[in-house]
């Protein structure tokens, strides 16, 4: 038997890990790097999906050393974009390894993956021969431009996606060039997509029985929280602009300072909760104001109204201000930092943080998985693997490989 064609000792499928999420039993294979793949891989393994990570040995996803690091190049987002997931090592640059992930989604449910489009049909790997080993498997595809027009072949990032998306424009302060939000965005949406196009394909599965690839590109994953922006241009000629924190055409809306020098953000620009700000306030009468009595009149005079609320609360501390607020029916919040979360009993309360034990950094906080399902909820299980660490479980156990043949591999560097 040759080294490019591992046995098939078992030749049946093991079964498949349960967690008693609403994937459990699904199996994923996951290939690609950094966010936009890796992060639908996450949202899969929240929800109790088995997921196993393919990754380049050696070196593995470059996420592994992204980001803020601890003593050691330990990234500390690895463990969250990983969590839920098993670590295996192929080289599918070399036939051993396509050979290996072909075996491996032959007895997979989902492949996802996010290269550069014809990256995988170079290695032989495309829809066309995949499907011919798996009819059922649902292929996943994360780029920038999609799988098909005239960029698709581009290299593309989350913030290119976001600039062709119309985010970018829309982000910052009206006299600066635009803003990044300060998270990888794009691609996070794109990955959620993708996650749901992926649900949405084992659904149709169900009744078809074919899988079918699902092609999320990050682009139109930014485009389609754009609201109305397309038909504004075309029907009314209105290009939206960069408004900075302020909410265009709606006031009261946007952070005000308090007497401690912490900031609120103050949400009253429905009529009704404007005059509940204003009896607040202690001048009911700002609320008959032919100025503010109406949406459109407040968003009109947005300025004047800003400065008015910003007297009002800069005279108290922030506790005090969102106190009043809440009681009356107020939409206001302080604008969290990380150091907020922690200490908030909300947080607390629905466990929106879970901790887990990581094996050098010791506890390690996470965010919770979301949606929440009252009967079928998702969990974090673990923290993001060790490069290969899963190797001789995984092809053993989905690929029936003996003890020598997953040593012979290692030691020629294909895992």
């Amino acid at each position: 038997m040759s080294k490019a064609e591992p046995s098939r000792a078992s030749g049946v499928r093991s079964a498949p890990e349960t967690t008693g999420g609403p994937l459990g039993g699904v199996r994923v294979v996951e290939c690609g790097t950094l966010i936009a793949g890796p992060f639908c891989g996450q949202l899969l393994g929240d929800f109790g999906a088995e997921v196993v990570k393919v990754e380049d040995p050696g070196v593995g996803d470059p996420m592994r050393q992204w980001g803020q690091v601890k003593p050691g190049r330990l990234s500390l987002h690895w463990p969250i974009i990983a969590r839920n997931k098993k670590s295996v090592t192929a080289d599918l640059r070399r036939s051993e390894g396509q050979i290996l992930l072909r075996r491996l989604v032959e007895k997979a449910d989902v492949l996802v993956e996010n290269f550069r489009p014809g990256t995988l049909e170079k290695w032989g790997l495309g829809p066309d021969e995949l499907l011919s080993v798996n009819p059922r498997l649902v292929i996943t595809r994360v780029s920038g431009y999609g799988q098909s027009g005239p960029y698709s072949p581009r290299a593309g990032f989350g913030s290119i996606g976001e600039a062709m998306g119309g985010l970018r424009y829309l982000s910052g302060e009206p006299d600066r060039p635009p803003s990044r939000v300060g998270i990888s965005l794009g691609d996070s949406l794109a990955a959620t997509f993708a996650a749901l196009g992926t649900v949405l394909a084992l659904r149709a599965r169900d009744t078809t029985g074919a899988g079918q690839v699902v092609d999320s590109a990050i682009y139109e994953a930014v485009l389609a929280l754009m609201e109305a922006l397309l038909p504004e241009w075309e029907l009314a000629s209105y290009q939206r602009q960069r408004t900075g924190s302020v909410l265009p055409g709606a006031a009261p809306s946007n952070v005000y300072p308090t007497a401690d020098g912490d900031e609120v953000l103050i949400a009253a620009n429905r009529d009704t909760v404007f005059v509940r700000l204003a009896e607040v306030m202690g001048d009911p009468g700002l609320a008959a104001d032919e100025r503010f009595a109406t949406n459109d009149a407040r968003g009109a005079n947005r300025e004047v109204l800003d400065s008015i609320v910003s007297a009002w609360s800069a005279t108290i501390p922030a506790g005090e201000v969102l106190q009043l607020l809440h009681a009356a029916g107020v939409p206001a919040g302080r604008v969290y930092q990380a150091k907020d979360m922690f200490a908030d009993p909300h947080f607390a309360a629905r466990e929106a943080i879970v901790r887990l034990v990581h094996p050098i950094l010791g506890e390690f906080p996470v965010q919770n998985v979301a949606p929440k399902l009252s009967a079928t909820p998702g969990s974090v299980r673990s923290l993001g693997p060790d490069l290969g660490a899963d190797n001789d479980t995984v092809y053993q156990e989905w690929l029936g490989m003996s003890d020598e043949e997953i040593a012979s591999l290692r030691a020629d560097g294909v895992i």
